[in-house]
């Protein structure tokens, strides 16, 4: 049996996002970035934003235009950014002062629409640590101490709030091992360079669409080079780990297989219910994680494996083409399924008489009068 993997996500796709954060999202205008890089794959965002300096997550919750613009539109994403440094704040503070608030406008956005997801924006830690706040508190001293609380606090709020994660500080962690002669930041070394809005809007596209942003041509004020390095670790780091980042995830493996029998597991993360097509009518479906499938007749299927979010708002399928062969000791040309049977044989192509003369669990073939070959089992 040969399986072969593919989804549906390739196509042209329009999607709707409303950015609610500060500076660090109004900064070389992210928002249009992201819009640049979708419309140079074939694909649209429609989008609009309230970013005023230093705003909290606190302050969105209750600032007027905010609201208003979570209900003017039915949002696929309202993405959500926190003030730079308070995620990264000790936990019992940032549960104080921050996860309150995201909850809050979670609600808002699912108020004016079900479906609406708020998308966490996962900032970066500042260049060389929070020296504001080092004193106070040791573990943001430094960029990976920042980082790291970024990440617990942002992962914390999307799980809570059945959300999604933007993780643009892991991408952004990267790029500086990886490149660090690639410059994120501007000369206060908190704020995103082009470079650096450029890496957060391609994660950005990555996370709206669940698309790669790699083949795309614009590249705004970088060199080519640059922004290419920058779309393939943007791509890498949503698409390699869709399921960590809140977004429905799904595979189909392939456990073993035993002459027209296969065995097959359902792999997902963040679904609610599952379902199988087999792509032959006569199998049926069933919704269960582990299945053996019994094909009848040789040939190919395309096996489908669709998976619903908690919400039921959101559904991804995964298709798997499966081919059927016989074992090579017999002739596998198979045709018309429902001729009348003539003879039967085994496996080993030697003639039947009758049934009885099988064994409990033995496999034989039926031979119709079309010249057409079917599979059998002889059940315990």
């Amino acid at each position: 049996m040969v399986a072969t993997h593919f989804d549906g996500y390739s196509q042209q796709t329009t999607k709707k996002a409303l950015f609610l954060g500060n500076s660090y999202t109004a900064y070389n205008s992210l928002p249009n970035l992201v819009e640049n890089i979708a419309n140079s794959l074939g694909d649209s965002l429609i989008h609009d934003r309230n970013t005023p300096g230093g705003q909290t997550m606190a302050g969105h919750a209750s600032n007027a235009t905010s609201l208003n613009k979570i209900s003017s539109q039915e949002w696929d994403y309202v993405v959500l950014q926190s003030q730079s440094q308070e995620p990264s704040f000790p936990p019992s503070q940032v549960a104080n002062d921050v996860y309150p608030y995201a909850q809050q406008l979670t609600d808002s956005i699912r108020s004016n629409t079900s479906c609406g997801t708020p998308l966490f924006f996962m900032t970066w830690g500042r260049k060389n640590g929070d020296a504001s706040n080092c004193a106070a508190y040791p573990p943001i001293c430094t960029y990976e101490g920042m980082q790291q609380r970024l990440r617990e606090s942002y992962m914390e709020m999307a799980s809570t709030n059945q959300g999604r994660v933007a993780p643009v500080g892991v991408a952004w962690k990267r790029v500086r091992e990886e490149y660090p002669e690639i410059e994120l930041y501007t000369q206060d070394e908190s704020h995103p360079s082009y470079a650096g809005s450029y890496l957060a809007a391609s994660v950005f596209y990555s996370s709206i669409f669940q698309k790669s942003c790699e083949a795309s041509d614009f590249i705004g004020s970088l060199d080519s080079t640059t922004a290419r390095r920058l779309r393939t670790i943007a791509s890498e780091t949503v698409l390699d780990s869709l399921g960590l980042w809140g977004f429905l995830e799904a595979d189909v493996l392939l456990d073993s297989t035993f002459l027209n029998y296969v065995y097959l597991t359902a792999s997902y993360s963040n679904a609610d219910s599952i379902a199988w097509d087999f792509g032959d009518p006569l199998v049926g479906s069933t919704s269960d994680s582990l299945v053996t499938v019994e094909y009848l007749v040789e040939g190919e299927y395309t096996v489908t494996l669709s998976v619903y979010d908690r919400l039921n708002c959101e559904s991804k399928s995964i298709n798997t083409v499966v081919q059927i062969q016989l074992p090579s000791s017999i002739d596998t040309e198979f045709g018309n399924r429902f001729g009348q049977v003539v003879f039967r044989t085994d496996v080993l192509g030697r003639k039947i008489d009758n049934l009885d003369s099988l064994n409990a669990g033995q496999y034989y073939i039926e031979w119709d009068n079309l010249g057409s070959k079917r599979l059998r089992y002889k059940g315990f």
